[in-house]
Protein backbone atom coordinates (compact mmCIF):
# COMPACT_ATOMS: atom_id res chain seq x y z
CA UNK A 1 0.00 0.00 0.00
CA UNK A 2 2.76 2.39 0.96
CA UNK A 3 4.69 1.42 -2.16
CA UNK A 4 1.62 2.11 -4.34
CA UNK A 5 1.17 5.57 -2.75
CA UNK A 6 4.83 6.41 -3.33
CA UNK A 7 4.57 5.24 -6.92
CA UNK A 8 1.45 7.39 -7.57
CA UNK A 9 3.11 10.45 -6.06
CA UNK A 10 6.19 9.85 -8.19
CA UNK A 11 4.12 9.48 -11.39
CA UNK A 12 2.04 12.58 -10.62
CA UNK A 13 5.15 14.61 -9.84
CA UNK A 14 6.76 13.52 -13.11
CA UNK A 15 3.64 14.45 -15.08
CA UNK A 16 3.40 17.85 -13.40
CA UNK A 17 7.05 18.65 -13.99
CA UNK A 18 7.00 17.66 -17.65
CA UNK A 19 3.75 19.50 -18.34
CA UNK A 20 5.00 22.58 -16.45
CA UNK A 21 8.01 22.78 -18.75
CA UNK A 22 5.76 23.26 -21.75
CA UNK A 23 4.53 26.67 -20.52
CA UNK A 24 8.03 28.10 -20.91
CA UNK A 25 8.39 28.98 -24.57
CA UNK A 26 9.86 31.77 -26.63
CA UNK A 27 7.86 34.48 -28.34
CA UNK A 28 8.42 37.16 -30.96
CA UNK A 29 6.66 40.52 -30.58
CA UNK A 30 5.95 42.76 -33.58
CA UNK A 31 5.36 46.44 -32.87
CA UNK A 32 3.42 49.12 -34.72
CA UNK A 33 3.13 52.81 -33.98
CA UNK A 34 -0.05 54.02 -32.25
CA UNK A 35 -1.69 57.15 -33.68
CA UNK A 36 -4.46 58.97 -31.79
CA UNK A 37 -7.85 59.35 -33.49
CA UNK A 38 -8.20 63.09 -32.86
CA UNK A 39 -5.61 65.85 -32.50
CA UNK A 40 -6.63 69.04 -30.65
CA UNK A 41 -5.58 72.53 -31.71
CA UNK A 42 -4.75 75.01 -28.93
CA UNK A 43 -4.65 78.80 -29.20
CA UNK A 44 -2.90 81.28 -26.93
CA UNK A 45 -2.54 85.05 -26.88
CA UNK A 46 0.27 87.03 -25.27
CA UNK A 47 0.26 90.75 -24.49
CA UNK A 48 3.05 93.19 -23.64
CA UNK A 49 2.99 96.98 -23.13
CA UNK A 50 5.21 98.92 -25.53
CA UNK A 51 5.77 102.24 -23.73
CA UNK A 52 7.10 100.80 -20.45
CA UNK A 53 9.79 98.63 -22.05
CA UNK A 54 13.20 99.64 -20.71
CA UNK A 55 14.78 101.42 -23.66
CA UNK A 56 15.22 105.03 -24.76
CA UNK A 57 14.51 104.16 -28.41
CA UNK A 58 10.96 103.66 -29.63
CA UNK A 59 11.97 100.96 -32.14
CA UNK A 60 13.83 99.03 -29.45
CA UNK A 61 10.79 99.22 -27.13
CA UNK A 62 8.61 97.85 -29.95
CA UNK A 63 10.99 94.94 -30.58
CA UNK A 64 11.15 94.18 -26.85
CA UNK A 65 7.34 94.21 -26.62
CA UNK A 66 7.10 91.86 -29.61
CA UNK A 67 9.44 89.41 -27.89
CA UNK A 68 7.69 89.77 -24.51
CA UNK A 69 4.24 89.16 -26.03
CA UNK A 70 5.54 86.04 -27.79
CA UNK A 71 7.01 84.71 -24.53
CA UNK A 72 3.70 85.43 -22.75
CA UNK A 73 1.81 83.51 -25.45
CA UNK A 74 4.19 80.54 -25.08
CA UNK A 75 3.66 80.61 -21.30
CA UNK A 76 -0.10 80.47 -21.87
CA UNK A 77 0.33 77.48 -24.20
CA UNK A 78 2.49 75.75 -21.60
CA UNK A 79 -0.25 76.30 -19.01
CA UNK A 80 -2.80 74.69 -21.33
CA UNK A 81 -0.56 71.71 -22.12
CA UNK A 82 1.05 71.02 -18.72
CA UNK A 83 -1.25 72.77 -16.24
CA UNK A 84 -0.22 75.22 -13.60
CA UNK A 85 1.25 74.44 -10.21
CA UNK A 86 -0.28 76.59 -7.49
CA UNK A 87 1.21 76.83 -4.01
CA UNK A 88 -0.40 78.65 -1.12
CA UNK A 89 0.72 79.54 2.39
CA UNK A 90 -1.14 81.27 5.22
CA UNK A 91 0.51 82.34 8.48
CA UNK A 92 -1.67 82.84 11.55
CA UNK A 93 -0.96 84.32 14.96
CA UNK A 94 -3.53 84.45 17.74
CA UNK A 95 -6.19 83.15 15.33
CA UNK A 96 -5.64 86.12 13.01
CA UNK A 97 -4.24 85.83 9.49
CA UNK A 98 -0.88 87.51 9.57
CA UNK A 99 0.50 86.76 6.12
CA UNK A 100 -0.84 85.12 2.99
CA UNK A 101 1.16 84.02 -0.08
CA UNK A 102 0.03 82.46 -3.32
CA UNK A 103 2.44 81.50 -6.09
CA UNK A 104 1.87 79.88 -9.46
CA UNK A 105 4.34 78.37 -11.89
CA UNK A 106 4.41 76.43 -15.13
CA UNK A 107 7.22 74.44 -16.69
CA UNK A 108 7.34 72.59 -19.98
CA UNK A 109 8.62 72.45 -23.52
CA UNK A 110 6.43 73.63 -26.39
CA UNK A 111 7.34 72.28 -29.82
CA UNK A 112 5.51 72.94 -33.07
CA UNK A 113 3.71 76.19 -32.16
CA UNK A 114 3.15 78.69 -34.94
CA UNK A 115 2.66 82.45 -34.77
CA UNK A 116 -0.78 83.15 -36.26
CA UNK A 117 -0.74 86.94 -35.83
CA UNK A 118 1.54 89.53 -34.29
CA UNK A 119 0.30 93.13 -34.14
CA UNK A 120 0.12 96.30 -32.00
CA UNK A 121 -3.18 97.47 -30.51
CA UNK A 122 -2.62 100.95 -29.14
CA UNK A 123 0.21 100.71 -26.60
CA UNK A 124 -0.07 96.90 -26.32
CA UNK A 125 1.67 94.43 -28.59
CA UNK A 126 -0.26 91.19 -29.15
CA UNK A 127 0.96 87.81 -30.37
CA UNK A 128 -1.39 84.92 -31.19
CA UNK A 129 -0.03 81.36 -31.30
CA UNK A 130 -1.51 78.10 -32.51
CA UNK A 131 -0.41 74.62 -31.43
CA UNK A 132 -1.75 71.85 -33.64
CA UNK A 133 -1.14 68.49 -31.98
CA UNK A 134 -0.89 66.84 -35.41
CA UNK A 135 2.40 68.73 -35.80
CA UNK A 136 3.45 67.83 -32.24
CA UNK A 137 2.71 64.15 -32.92
CA UNK A 138 4.79 64.22 -36.11
CA UNK A 139 7.69 65.91 -34.31
CA UNK A 140 7.73 63.30 -31.55
CA UNK A 141 7.37 60.44 -34.03
CA UNK A 142 10.46 61.71 -35.84
CA UNK A 143 12.41 61.87 -32.55
CA UNK A 144 11.33 58.66 -30.84
CA UNK A 145 9.61 55.49 -31.90
CA UNK A 146 6.65 55.11 -29.54
CA UNK A 147 5.04 51.81 -30.40
CA UNK A 148 2.38 49.33 -29.42
CA UNK A 149 2.19 45.57 -29.94
CA UNK A 150 1.07 44.57 -33.44
CA UNK A 151 1.36 40.79 -33.11
CA UNK A 152 2.90 38.15 -30.83
CA UNK A 153 4.11 34.85 -32.27
CA UNK A 154 4.76 31.97 -29.87
CA UNK A 155 7.06 29.13 -30.81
Amino acid sequence: MNNLLTRCILILSTLLLTSACSVFYDKHVQWQTAKPDVFPVLYATGFAPISIQKSAHETQRMLMAIKASKIAAYAELAEQVYGQQVTGKVTMADLLIEDQHLTASVQGIIRGAKVVKSYPVGDIYTTELQLDFTDVYNIYQANQNRKEIKAVTHF
